[in-house]
């Protein structure tokens, strides 16, 4: 919709968004794959290979070869790679650089052409970016000016236009599922191949705890935070595998497992558990 779906829309290369899909589409495929244990399409690994890089430049991630995001648009698609598919992971230095140099550029061009679920969206991408304080105070924009009274989300800005020049009022479902999903992802994440409790908490939130969040790896996890510090992390595994958890405390006290039973590399412990069972680490405050 960049462009206003003029001849000027259809770029004559990939642009990031459908670069970001196709990857993605084809990562999964992979992954499927190997985990049914079969051989997957050999085109596909083929055209894997032959895909570009993102384009991208000093403003982060590009709409597409030679064209920056130039205006607030209430799209944020050109980020596909960094949120909703998470390509981009926050643990690799270089891709972390590219996800600020893009917040910021997004930042840098303000929000009037947004909608609500731009914001909610947004939440979702700072939220996985662990930046908190970003994260609560998109969604925290989102609620209070783009929901009705029964909260219904209206894509307009319902207090005359604080942050967004649209203030109309359709009825769009995504953006309570973003608000949602936000706040999901400031509590626990799991996309980047282990389970991490409150990776996106404010400082100022000092009490929080949710209950059986589900995760990759079919696990469901609970976990309390009091006084600004992580207490407990309980694990139910639904299906039995492996469970890697980043450890939020020093030293723990596990129940429902051995000690030796865990190994520990790099923060990350490795658990591997039985369909239905259920461990639980405590803070040993040490």
């Amino acid at each position: 919709e960049y462009f206003d779906n003029s001849v000027r829309a259809w770029f004559h290369r990939f642009t990031n968004y459908d670069l970001a899909l196709v990857k993605y589409f084809i990562g999964k495929h992979l992954e499927i794959a190997n985990a049914a244990g079969q051989r997957p399409t050999k085109s596909l690994a083929l055209d894997s290979a032959l895909l570009p890089e993102y384009s991208e430049n000093e403003t982060g991630l590009m709409l597409a070869p030679g064209q920056n995001l130039d205006e607030s648009h209430r799209h944020l698609s050109p980020y596909m790679a960094i949120y909703p598919l998470t390509l981009l992971s926050v643990n690799d230095a270089a891709q972390q650089e590219v996800i600020n140099r893009s917040m910021h550029w997004i930042e840098q061009k303000g929000t009037r052409n947004w909608c609500g679920y731009s914001f909610s969206w947004a939440g979702c991408m700072y939220a996985y970016a662990h930046q908190a304080d970003s994260a609560a105070s998109m969604l925290r924009k989102f609620a209070g000016n783009f929901c009705s009274v029964n909260s219904f989300h209206l894509n307009g800005d319902q207090k005359g236009g604080q942050y967004s020049s649209f203030t109309y009022r359709p009825f769009t479902l995504e953006g309570n599922f973003a608000f949602a999903q936000g706040l999901h992802e400031m509590l626990i994440q799991s996309q980047l191949g282990y389970v991490e409790v409150f990776p996106a908490i404010p400082m100022a939130w000092k009490d929080v705890s949710f209950e059986s969040l589900r995760t990759e790896g079919a696990f469901l996890v609970s976990a309390s935070k009091e006084n600004g510090v992580v207490q407990s992390v309980k694990v139910k595994s639904t299906a039995g595998g492996l469970l890697r958890l980043k450890m939020p405390f020093k030293t723990w006290i596990p129940v429902g497992i051995s000690s030796d039973k865990v190994k520990l590399e790099n923060g990350i412990a490795e658990i591997q558990m039985a369909k239905g069972q259920v461990i639980t680490f405590n803070n040993a405050f040490e």
